[in-house]
Parts: C-alpha cells; sequence; structure tokens
C-alpha cells in the first residue's frame, strides 16, 4: 500500500498536466456548462436557425458550423487565416489562461506539420507574471499585434545589419515570418524602402541636431570607395570628441561620383556636402585616405575653409593622410621588388602540397635536418599581405629542409638560391614591422590622434638603417620606400607631434627623444619648429577664447557666443590686452602643462579620461587637445587593414538607387553608433514575440522528452 499512496499524487499530477492541456476557461476551477467556454468565441457569435447552430465571424461574417459536437478548432483555424482580423495578437487565440493555485503554467494547442500525429505533443506556454519583475512593463499575454510598428521594425532591422532590401522577397523569409506571426502582412520592396528612407530621415535630424550643439570642432575622414563594376563612391565621416570626453565617429555623407564629379569637381562636392550639414565652420583638420591625394584639392578646399579659425599659419594640421595607406605603399613597393622571391616561395609551397608523397617525403627531411617547428607550411592570399608575412616567416623556418629536396628531388624546380633566401629573410622583417605597428593601430579601440607617432617614428628609424645595408638591391629597395614614406612625414609630422605632446605620459620629450635619432645634428631646429607650431595654435584658441568670454567669439568658431550683439569700441582692446599680458606674471595652461612632471607610464591610462578630470585646470589647452586628439590619423577599417585594394561596395548597395544607398549607409552606422541601440530590439515587440515563440518552442522539447518519464511513473511501482 506504500507505493500506491506514492503513486496517487503522481497519477494525480499527470491527470492535471493532461487537463492543462487542454483548452479551459480562465474560471476552470468553477465547474460551468462547456458552451462557449473557448476563447474563440470572443470572435464569433452563435445563431441557431432551425436546429442548425452556426458559428459566424465577427470579422468576416463567414459562417461554420457552431455545434457543439463540432468542437472548436475549425473555428480557431479560420481565424488563423482570417486576414480581415486586425491589431490583435494571434497568439491569444492559441492560449486558454487557467489560474491554478501552486502554478502560472498553461498549455495551448500547436500547428504540426504533416505526418505528425497531435496528440503526441502538448505545447507549453509559460504565462508571464507581471509581479515578478517590478521593472518590466511588456506583458506577453496582453500584448497587441501592431502592423505598423512591426513594418517599421522590420525596416530597422535591414539598416541596422546590412540586410539586402530584396530579402522580404525571398520564399524562406515568407515562410518565417508567416509562421512566426501570420498576421504580419510583408511589404514589398518599394515600401520597406520608403521606410527606410524615413528613418533615415529621422536619424539625419537627430544628428543635425547633435552637430549643431556640438561645441567641439569636427575632423573629417575622406574616403574614396569603388564597386566590381568600377563605379566610385565619396564617404566623409566625421570624426571628434564630445562633452563627455568619448571618441566619436559618424558617416555624414555616402555620395555616388558618376561621370560629371571629375577630380576638380572633388573639393566642391566636399565642400557642399560639409555645408549641408552646417559644419564648414568648425572644420579643423582633413583626413585624406591616399597619401597620392593632389595637393591643388587639398588647397581648394584649405582656401574656402581658413577663414577666422584656429589654425597654424602654415595650414599644415588641416592636411593629413592616412598612416595606413602610407604603410600599405611601402610594403606594396617591398613586395613588388621581391616579387619573384615571393613567387619562387609559393612554388616551393604548392610542390610540397601537391601530394601525400611529397609532403611525407619533405616531412622526413624536415626531421632529418633537425627541424622542429610545430607550424605547417601555408600559401598567402595576395591580397592580403599579412598573409604573405606568414607565409615568409615559416618558409624561412623550413630553409634548410628546402635545400635538401632540392638535392634529391629532379622534378623540384622552385629551388631558391642563398642570397634569395637572404632577400627572403629581408623583406620577412620589412613586413613584420608593418604587421607589428597596424597590429598597434587597428588593435586599439580608441584610437586617439596621440598613438601613432612613436610608431611612426619607428618606421621612420627603420628606413634610415634599411637605406644603409651593404647589400645595394637591399638597400635601392629601402631607398624607393623612403621616398613615399618623406612625403607623408612631411605632410603629417607637425600634427603627429603635437597629439603627442597632448599626451601627458610624454609631452616634449618624446619628440625630443625620437627625433635626436631621426635628425642627429639638425634635431634641435625641428624641435623648435614643433614647440612654435603648438604655441601657435594654443595662443589662436586663447584668443577665441577671450573673445567667446567677451561675447564675440570668431567667425567659424564652434565655440558658443555668451553675450549680445550690440556694438563695442572696446572689442580690440579685449585682444590687445590678452596679447600684452602673455609677457606678465600669469602663465599660460600649455607652460603650465609642459612644466610639470609626465604623468606615469601604464597600461591602464586612458587620455581622454585623463583630459576630462584636468579641464578645470586646463580649460583653454583642454579645449585644443578635444580638437588634435580627435584628428583620425588612420582611416581604414580594422578588418581591412591588411587588404591591398581599397573599400570595395558590396552588390546588394552597388545596385540601389544613390539616395537610398546614402540613406542605408549613413542609418546604419548612426543606428550601430547610437547608445540605446544595444537594447532597441530586445524592447521591440517585434522580437518580444520572435524570443517568446522561442522560448516556447524550448519549452515544448523538454515536456515532449519529460512525458513518456511521468508516464513510467505512473505504470511502474516505486521502490
Amino acid at each position: 500500500m506504500r507505493w500506491q499512496n506514492q503513486r496517487e499524487p503522481v497519477q494525480e499530477n499527470l491527470i492535471h498536466l493532461k487537463l492543462d492541456a487542454m483548452e479551459i476557461s480562465n474560471e476552470s476551477a468553477v465547474k460551468k456548462p462547456k458552451r462557449l467556454t473557448s476563447v474563440v468565441w470572443n470572435h464569433f457569435e452563435r445563431v441557431r436557425k432551425a436546429d442548425v447552430c452556426y458559428a459566424v465571424c465577427v470579422h468576416c461574417n463567414k459562417k461554420l458550423s457552431g455545434s457543439s459536437n463540432s468542437g472548436t478548432t475549425h473555428l480557431r483555424n479560420h481565424l488563423m487565416r482570417c486576414l480581415k482580423r486586425s491589431n490583435y495578437d494571434v497568439t491569444q487565440l492559441l492560449s486558454a489562461k487557467r489560474k491554478r493555485k501552486d502554478t502560472n503554467v498553461a498549455f495551448a494547442n500547436i500547428t504540426f506539420d504533416e505526418g505528425q500525429k497531435k496528440d503526441e505533443y502538448v505545447k507549453p506556454i509559460m504565462k508571464y507574471d507581471p509581479d515578478e519583475r517590478k521593472d518590466e512593463v511588456i506583458n506577453l499575454g496582453s500584448s497587441r499585434f501592431d502592423q505598423e510598428r512591426s513594418r517599421h521594425d522590420l525596416a530597422r532591422m535591414i539598416i541596422l545589419h546590412g540586410y539586402p532590401l530584396t530579402m522580404v522577397d525571398h520564399v524562406g523569409f515568407k515562410v518565417f515570418v508567416k509562421n512566426l506571426q501570420p498576421m504580419f502582412e510583408v511589404v514589398p520592396n518599394s515600401v520597406l524602402e520608403n521606410s527606410c528612407m524615413e528613418i533615415y530621415e529621422k536619424e539625419k535630424q537627430k544628428m543635425n541636431d547633435m552637430l549643431s550643439k556640438l561645441h567641439s570642432r569636427i575632423n573629417l575622414a575622406v574616403e574614396i570607395w569603388s564597386s566590381a563594376e568600377k563605379a566610385e563612391y565619396l564617404c566623409l565621416t566625421a570624426h571628434y570628441i564630445d562633452e563627455n570626453w568619448r571618441l566619436q565617429k559618424k558617416i555624414l555623407n555616402f555620395v555616388t561620383l558618376d561621370s560629371s564629379h571629375t577630380e576638380d569637381m572633388l573639393p566642391e562636392v566636399i565642400i557642399r556636402c560639409l555645408m549641408d550639414w552646417n559644419v564648414d565652420s568648425k572644420l579643423f583638420a582633413l583626413t585624406f585616405d591616399d597619401c597620392s591625394t593632389d595637393d591643388d584639392i587639398v588647397l581648394k578646399i584649405k582656401e574656402r575653409m581658413l577663414q577666422n579659425r584656429p589654425c597654424s599659419s602654415n595650414g599644415q594640421l588641416f592636411d593629413v593622410r592616412s598612416a595606413a595607406h602610407v604603410l600599405n605603399l611601402l610594403v606594396q613597393d617591398a613586395l613588388e621588388a621581391h616579387r619573384e622571391v615571393t613567387q619562387k616561395i609559393r612554388g616551393s609551397i604548392r610542390y610540397v602540397k601537391s601530394s601525400q608523397v611529397t609532403q611525407g617525403k619533405f616531412a622526413e627531411i624536415s626531421q632529418q635536418v633537425e627541424i622542429n617547428s610545430q607550424r605547417s607550411l601555408v600559401l598567402d592570399c595576395p591580397i592580403r599581405w599579412n598573409s604573405t608575412y606568414a607565409m615568409l616567416e615559416t618558409a624561412l623556418e623550413y630553409r634548410n629542409a628546402f635545400n635538401v629536396l632540392q638535392e634529391n628531388d629532379s622534378e623540384y624546380f622552385s629551388a631558391l638560391t642563398d642570397i634569395e633566401w637572404e632577400w627572403a629573410s629581408s623583406i620577412a622583417g620589412y613586413l613584420k614591422l608593418f604587421v607589428e605597428i597596424t597590429n598597434v593601430f587597428s588593435g586599439n579601440k580608441c584610437p586617439t590622434a596621440n598613438i601613432y607617432f612613436a610608431e611612426i617614428c619607428d618606421v621612420h628609424i627603420q628606413l634610415i638603417d634599411w637605406c644603409k645595408s651593404s647589400d645595394e638591391f637591399l638597400s635601392s629597395t629601402a631607398l624607393k620606400m623612403k621616398a613615399k614614406f618623406d612625403k607623408y612625414w612631411s605632410k603629417c609630422s607637425l600634427a603627429l607631434a603635437m597629439a603627442a605632446i597632448l599626451d601627458p605620459r610624454f609631452k616634449m620629450k618624446l619628440v625630443e627623444y625620437y627625433y635626436s635619432q631621426i635628425y642627429g645634428s639638425t634635431a634641435l631646429e625641428r624641435i623648435k619648429e614643433v614647440s612654435d607650431g603648438i604655441k601657435e595654435l594654443f595662443n589662436a584658441y586663447s584668443i577665441c577664447s577671450t573673445l567667446v568670454d567677451q561675447g564675440s567669439a570668431l567667425p567659424g568658431s564652434s565655440l558658443p557666443s555668451t553675450g549680445n550683439d550690440s556694438r563695442d569700441k572696446l572689442k580690440g582692446f579685449d585682444k590687445f590686452l590678452h596679447e600684452t599680458s602673455q609677457n606678465q606674471n600669469a602663465i599660460s595652461d600649455l607652460d603650465k602643462y609642459l612644466e610639470e612632471p609626465v604623468f606615469p607610464r601604464n597600461c591602464d591610462f586612458n587620455i581622454l579620461n585623463w583630459w576630462k578630470v584636468h579641464t578645470p585646470r586646463y580649460p583653454i589647452l583642454s579645449m585644443m587637445a578635444r580638437d588634435v586628439l580627435g584628428t583620425p590619423m588612420l582611416t581604414v577599417f580594422p578588418e581591412s587593414a591588411f587588404c591591398t585594394e581599397g573599400r570595395l561596395l558590396d552588390n546588394s548597395r552597388s545596385s540601389l538607387h544613390p539616395d537610398t544607398r546614402q540613406a542605408l549607409i549613413c542609418a546604419q552606422d548612426w543606428l550601430r553608433t547610437d547608445n540605446g541601440m544595444c537594447n532597441f530590439f530586445l524592447n521591440s515587440f517585434y522580437s518580444i514575440r520572435l524570443f517568446h515563440n522561442l522560448y516556447l518552442t524550448v519549452l515544448l522539447f523538454f515536456y515532449i522528452r519529460a512525458q513518456p518519464f511521468l508516464e513510467s511513473l505512473c505504470s511502474n511501482p516505486l521502490s
């Protein structure tokens, strides 16, 4: 009898589970007549004509059998297909709630694939209890379907993840959406495109408002993209440090360059875009992705932008070139000079990998010459030069094995001579330096301008050493590389040095350290040029700050005006007073900053946090630091840092209308960098329904797995 007493609760629980799977009313605790208790009767009116009962759909007026013997399954199936219903969540038709004393679990019917028996499965649905989490305001049981909101969410999803607009025409997508939410009407391509444009215009207005309130200046990165069809696009990206001292990057324009946009027209296109955003007066520096950009293009833009803005008199800070591009140029020169060597190494590796027999022979030779390398020979991807470095580095470890293979295999024709192996070792050394520096640049999550000076100086010093090589071939290659580097250095060295000076861990000391190695006996003159340049820039900011304090900021200044526009005859006196006061006892922010000891170097140092904390101590210098540190010295994305080709636009975007293409690319960038976007889809109705259904599927799976175990408990005695 003991096991029977234990078995009875189990049987009772199983009965409860099976009862829960049946459709019952919320008031099932009280016995009532079974007629009209189903939730489907909220959508049907029962009409009796003679001895026949009909159920009339209140949405489409269709008549179905309303007899109590017919059940409600056919009524529910009709409601699932009825497209004339609106603004009602279909899940309310699938589940009937039943309150129980000790649980909030309910079960409802589900749709089955063909061939499956409906009575074999029961779909569990967890009932949402708002008391369990006070901070949640979403009630899955009472949520209502909204076609417009779902269409809007779909458009945002396509923008955010870069999906093609044609995705809505895919059969798989339509089936998935219909199974997920039968009431959602998949919109055509043109309607979805309009929704994306609406989102773009809304986000653009937000961007406009933000830029108009921005007190700091912006730095503009200018990039040229291309497509497989050889079309070209101009991408303009604003870089700046916001009021909270966070580095920001926003794509402003993505312009299609057609045949009418000649090289002479490029400055006008850039200026027009800046004026459309009303940021032409806030521009601090331009960074071009191509070191070979025509200087006339920069000069035309500079002439339009240099009026009444704090910039050094020679305008050097206005013209910056991408460090990634100059490194790519140096790599291409090195690879081109050693093309025959790299081709022989590729041929050698292909031969070894050509058959299992050859691989086995090469492995035996490697053991004989005592090569203990754990790395395998790899072929490179020619358009990714870091893979070429990996190929060369690995091949050099097996140099002796290749030499022995040449002696023992008459079919091996790609063998290298000793001098070619030396050249391969040299080019691997070049590439190793460039790989390490590129990894530093692309791996930095907050790439402020101060991180580049030391790395670029290392390249400069190495190039000087390589040019002194006793090997004429290597020295000639290094001289060709240095000629391109010198062009970059002449344009960007001052901007790089100023950014390094504004790093409290280095100040002028880092410039003195590297310039003494680079320039030797003329180092003092070069150091003075840098010192004069940063003082000149600081004085411009000081004058601007004084005029702002008096309510008359310089035209084009991004600093806010604090006074009225009434005539003041002594405005000139204020400027004179500021200039003459520099020679008196008051010490400037810059002098005070440079005289104080450098900040200790550590791996956890955050330069933006440092300036944020020290803004009250250096009010004017911190304004300048915000603009200088926000200058992009690198325009390439991390994933394409090692790519020898430029930025390519995918086919799905290149085939779009220019306005749509710009809207999708810009809006994607704005939504991705929006602080609230990481939680957007978690809070959206569409995704909540998605996660809800996935959750129900998981519960169903575990219930199916547990059902045989529960039945076995009822049928077998318990020990």
